[in-house]
């Protein structure tokens, strides 16, 4: 039961952490324009990873998609590429996590598939968590860099200076949900120890009335376990004859005679 609720859990807020991700990379709000020295604007900037918008204090707000890939910076490119990677992995991580469902039966899958199936798909999720992280890390260390860049020039007395951005909403959502999704991975893994089946292993063992061959004392023939076909009574020199008695009588073995 633990298992099945470990591994639905795990599914729940892997899910939020996918929809966090997608939220988050179509969210315009990943730098917004720094208003510390300017608190009354007539014009409010802000930018997104696909377009920049420009809201205006009539309330209008128009934006301009990014038409260029090339002009664009090396490391803006990547902080796209792996909030893409991250966003596929989840979402192929979902599809596999379904299947995989301790409470969903089909057909005749084995548990083993299912536990298989289950670490492959936390696999993903931490995968895509750690994307989304690194991503809006790397996005929010530009913003560090250029912010104390503007405003050193702004001290050194330079007018043509650009506006300062800070931290968007959108880096915010993104560390949450990057966390979601590493946390939601990691639980599936741990899911995945409960759903391998348990191996039993049998041990031949060999049942005997006394852990020895059991024989006469006097006689030539041995009564083994059982389980052995019966010996054929061998005939030669090395035959021996039943021991006699000091009186010349032969004697017979007893049930005394078992060792």
């Amino acid at each position: 039961m633990s298992t099945t609720i470990c591994q639905v859990m795990g599914f729940i807020v892997s899910s939020l952490g996918v929809a966090g991700c997608i939220v988050s990379t179509s969210m315009d709000m990943w730098s917004t324009q720094d208003l510390y020295d300017n608190p009354v604007t007539a014009v409010f900037q802000y930018q997104g990873l696909w377009r920049s918008c420009v809201r205006q204090s009539s309330g209008f707000t128009e934006c301009r998609p990014y038409f260029t890939i090339l002009g664009l910076p090396a490391m803006f490119q990547a902080v796209r590429a792996l909030m893409i990677v991250g966003i596929v992995l989840g979402i192929l991580g979902l599809l596999v996590c379904i299947f995989a469902m301790k409470c969903i039966r089909i057909g005749s899958m084995e548990d083993s598939a299912k536990a298989n199936m289950t670490l492959t798909s936390g696999i993903m999720f931490i995968i895509a968590g750690l994307c989304a992280i690194t991503g809006v890390s790397v996005f929010a260390n530009m913003l560090v860099t250029n912010f104390w860049m503007s405003t050193a020039n702004m001290y050194q007395g330079m007018q043509n200076v650009q506006n300062r951005y800070t931290f968007g909403s959108a880096l915010f959502v993104g560390w949450v949900a990057g966390g979601l999704a590493l946390v939601g991975g990691i639980m599936m893994c741990l899911a995945c120890r409960g759903l391998i089946p348990e191996e039993s292993r049998y041990k031949a063992v060999s049942y005997n009335a006394s852990g020895r061959n059991i024989s006469y004392r006097t006689g030539p023939y041995k009564v083994g376990s059982g389980y052995e076909p019966e010996t054929k009574a061998r005939k030669g020199a090395g035959y021996e004859e039943a021991a006699r008695s000091e009186d010349g009588r032969r004697s017979y073995p007893s049930k005394y005679d078992y060792v």
